[in-house]
This record gives structure tokens, C-alpha cells and sequence, in this order.
């Protein structure tokens, strides 16, 4: 190899293990009433800016913390600790520890025991003159630290929401984002448009929310504050830095005033969403903003939320022409919390969750009242591991690629996870009534099935993705050998 080659080899070796830092993600909150199960619902792809990044699953106990105790951020941003830090569940990044001595970092999802749900975040752009009037805080509140601030203090989702609004306010954003936030009664989604200015929605009962990349939020009233919160003096900033040509206080534009609109990256995907979800409704693609809640044509099951985080635009009126599909080969891993409004406290909340690729795994059902998780999910890095489950399930992506064997493998797979994830969606209504039902005569017995089923059911995916990832090595084995004459075969064996 020569000195020159070396160099270029050396380059794309430093440039493929560089930390990755980028998000792009893609998110789905379903009000009660128009889901299948009564469940209230926020979902979301994690998307990543390369494919080997593996996240293991977390449970952290409750705490008791002295007085007077600060909580240091993996950021550097220190805040005062709360007395007590409530125990909450979360998928975080194979690295925590190395940028934080209690592992929280990136830690993406979650909900703790007083069933605040929480996915974080939908990265999405500031527009420069809002920027300009209020730049963001490179030491405040970002997507890395947001699940580790709120969700050991929270007791309601309008709770979270006023709680992550007051660090905004206080301490600074470094970041646009869109947050989903959910409890047993309402889901609220949250945006941050600039370095101290943000504004929630909650999530009407009867409709669904779509979100990408950009700023949502649009045509809200300021004055109902039972279905919106935000920052203080917020429309009064708009006004005097000129952010909105005509400020309405009845139906103010937070997205148009703090953020990027008509973005195809965006938008593609909203409209797509919709698409799938109400297609009664014709709406051309490209417009600069979509209605920010839809009534679904059907009441959507989890099955329903699924799809939409695989989606591509096959079949549609952007087949070839958009960039960004909503299921992509970048995806960290992807969730479904269902909330359900009947089940015992303890038995509430079910993360329906996939580690690596959501084309190429199915959404497994945990309850989130566990608190042993199988080893093989705690563990992976950036490099390869047989014994990780997440390098399990992303290899096994890796192997339906078009790139390999023209993609031949991928509908073999996804027909066998669409039948196990069919199987779980068709099982839970049984899990839940039988889980109700023991609750009322042995609460502890209840919880404790509940964690052995889910430990079970990621256990029994996790053989079966193995399994699945054999044959497909053997066949590709096979696939590589030439093929022999029967004399020359006949020589072969005879040698």
C-alpha cells in the first residue's frame, strides 16, 4: 500500500469511529380515544447518524438524596437534586459511563412509578432571527440530559411539562426540540424554539399527532390554558423582535415564529404519517405546514403506530422523490409506551419496544413494572458482540441490506417478525385482564408476573432473532459456493 493510500485509509478509519452526535427522529402520540386499546400512546424512532451504536436498557431504583445535594448533567450543567428521585425505566446509550458517572446519558425514554411517560427527543432546526433574539445556551437543557432531569421528579404529565419549561426558562436551551409526554389521564407534547422560549400542547382524546424534525405547534389559542402551556411572555417576544408578521394570540404560530417551516426532510414525513393514519383525506404533499392534529380514519392499534415507524413512500405520490423516509437503516431503536387508564398502577404502562432496526425486529411488550432486565440487553458497544442482544437484532439487519444478496433476505424476515408481533399485539388484551384480575387477589403476585413475562418475551425474541440470523448465515454460506460439474464434484469428494 502506498504512503498516500495509507493516509486516505487512516482518514476513513478516524472518520467512521468519530462520537456520533446527531439525532433525527420521527414520533407518534395517539389520544385515548382513538386508540384500538383505550391506551393512551407516544412512540418514536430513534434515529442515529451511524449504525453501530448500541443501547442497553436501564432500570433505576427510587432514591433518597440529602439536602443541599446538586445534580451534575453529563452536559456540565448543574441543577438542585429533588429529595427524593422517583424510579423510572430508560434505554440509554452503550457509552453513559463514560460521559457521566451514573450512567444517564441519552437516555431517551422512559417512565417512572408514578407512570409519567416520556420519549425524547424530535430534534428539529431554529430559524436565525429567532436565534439571533434569543440564542440557545451551549450548557443548558438538551435532548442528552432531558429523560434524567424530569422523570425522577414528575408526578403528572402537565407536571413534566412545568418542570422542563422551568429549566428552560432558568437555565437555557441549547437545542430545538420536541418532547412527548404522557400520564394515565392526557399526552402533552412540548416544543423549545429558542434559547428560553418553548410552548406545550396536549393531545386532544380523539386525535393523533404526527411529528418529525421541525417545529409543530401552530394555530393554538394562548388563552386556553387547559390545553396550552407556555413560556412566559412568549407572544409579547414574538412581537417585539418581529418573529411573526401578525401575531395571533388566537391562533399563534409557534412553529412559523421559532422554526424551520416547509423543509421537505420534514414535512415528507408528517404528510406521510397523516397519510397512513386518515387517508380519507387527501392533503398534496409539500405544503408548508399540516393540520397538527388528525382524527384517525380507524382507531389505531399498535400494529397501526408500528407501520408508520417502518414507513417509506412506496406506492405513494413521493415514491423517488423524497430523501427521508420514516423508517430508515440508522434507527438506535424504536418504542410504543401504551398508558392504560384501567389497569392497576403498577401494571399501567407497556413499552412495546425494538432494539436496532425497526424493519428488521418486532416490538416486543415489557411492562414496565420489571426490574430484572435479561443480561444480554444491558450489554454492546460500537463494536460487534454475538452475546449483545442489540448486535444481535442489528447484524440480523445487516443481513436483509439490499446490498446483500440484493436484499432477498428481508421479506423472509419481516414475515417471521410480523407473525411473532401479531402474536404479542393479539395476546396483551388476555395478559391485561388476567393481570387485573390476580392484582385483586396478590397485588406483589400480579407485578411479579408481569416482570417474569416480560423478561420472558424478550428472552424468547431474543432466541428467535438468533436462530433466524443462523439460517441466513448458513444460506449465505452456501450461496457462495461455486457450483460444481458433477465430475469435478465427483473429484473432490474422492481427494
Amino acid at each position: 500500500m502506498t504512503t498516500f493510500s495509507k493516509k486516505i485509509l487512516a482518514v476513513a478509519i478516524t472518520s467512521a469511529i468519530m462520537v456520533p452526535t446527531a439525532h433525527a427522529c420521527t414520533a407518534v402520540a395517539v389520544g385515548k380515544n382513538a386508540s384500538a386499546s383505550g391506551a393512551l400512546i407516544i412512540a418514536r424512532n430513534e434515529d442515529f447518524s451511524i449504525n453501530n451504536w448500541a443501547k442497553h436498557m436501564v432500570v433505576h431504583p427510587r432514591q433518597t438524596i440529602e439536602d443541599g445535594t446538586v445534580w451534575t448533567l453529563s452536559n456540565g450543567l448543574k441543577v438542585p437534586a429533588p429529595n427524593v428521585a422517583y424510579r423510572y425505566t430508560s434505554i440509554a446509550d452503550w457509552d453513559a459511563y463514560q460521559h457521566s458517572n451514573d450512567g444517564k446519558v441519552f437516555e431517551e425514554r422512559g417512565v417512572n412509578e408514578y407512570n409519567v411517560a416520556m420519549s425524547s427527543t424530535t430534534s428539529a432546526e431554529v430559524n436565525d432571527k429567532a436565534k439571533a433574539a434569543d440564542p440557545l445556551v451551549e450548557t443548558g437543557i438538551i435532548e442528552e440530559v432531558m429523560p434524567t432531569l424530569i422523570l425522577p421528579q414528575a408526578k403528572s404529565a402537565r407536571e413534566a411539562v412545568q418542570l422542563m419549561g422551568h429549566y428552560v426558562e432558568q437555565y437555557g436551551a441549547g437545542e430545538g426540540n420536541g418532547i412527548q409526554f404522557s400520564d394515565k389521564d392526557e399526552i402533552w407534547y412540548m416544543e423549545i424554539g429558542s434559547g428560553h422560549h418553548w410552548m406545550a400542547v396536549r393531545v386532544p382524546d380523539d386525535q393523533y399527532l404526527i411529528m418529525a424534525n421541525g417545529l409543530r405547534i401552530h394555530g393554538v389559542d394562548l388563552n386556553d390554558n387547559k390545553n396550552v402551556m407556555a413560556s412566559r411572555g412568549v407572544y409579547d417576544f414574538v412581537k417585539k423582535h418581529n418573529l411573526l408578521k401578525n401575531p395571533d394570540r388566537k391562533s399563534f404560530n409557534f412553529a412559523k415564529a421559532f422554526g424551520v417551516i416547509n423543509d421537505p426532510y420534514n414535512i415528507d414525513r408528517e404528510w406521510l404519517g397523516q397519510q397512513l393514519l386518515t387517508p380519507s383525506i387527501k392533503q398534496k404533499p409539500r405544503q408548508a405546514q399540516y393540520p397538527l392534529f388528525m382524527k384517525p380514519d380507524e382507531k389505531i392499534s399498535v400494529l397501526d403506530v408500528a407501520k408508520v415507524l417502518r414507513a417509506d413512500y412506496k406506492g405513494t405520490a413521493l415514491e423517488g422523490k423524497s430523501e427521508r423516509p420514516i423508517g430508515i437503516d440508522r434507527q438506535a431503536e424504536s418504542h410504543i409506551i401504551e398508558m392504560y387508564p384501567d389497569m392497576p398502577k403498577e401494571l399501567s404502562a407497556v413499552i412495546w419496544q425494538t432494539v436496532g432496526t425497526v424493519e428488521d425486529t418486532a416490538f416486543v411488550p415489557i411492562f414496565n413494572a420489571m426490574d430484572e432486565i435479561p443480561p444480554a440487553y444491558t450489554i454492546g458497544t460500537d463494536q460487534y458482540d454475538d452475546q449483545s442482544a442489540w448486535w444481535t437484532y442489528r447484524s440480523l439487519g445487516t443481513l436483509t441490506n439490499k446490498h446483500v444478496m440484493d436484499g432477498k433476505y428481508a421479506p423472509v424476515v419481516r414475515s417471521v417478525w410480523d407473525q411473532v408481533e401479531g402474536q404479542y399485539v393479539n395476546s396483551q388484551p388476555y395478559i391485561n385482564s388476567m393481570l387485573k384480575t390476580m392484582y385483586k387477589q396478590d397485588p406483589a403476585m400480579a407485578i411479579q408476573f408481569a416482570n417474569d413475562y416480560s423478561n420472558g418475551l424478550l428472552s424468547r425474541t431474543l432466541d428467535k432473532a438468533r436462530a433466524l440470523k443462523s439460517q441466513l448465515m448458513t444460506d449465505l454460506t452456501r450461496s457462495t459456493e461455486k457450483k460444481y460439474s458433477p465430475e469435478e464434484f465427483e473429484k473432490i469428494k474422492n481427494l
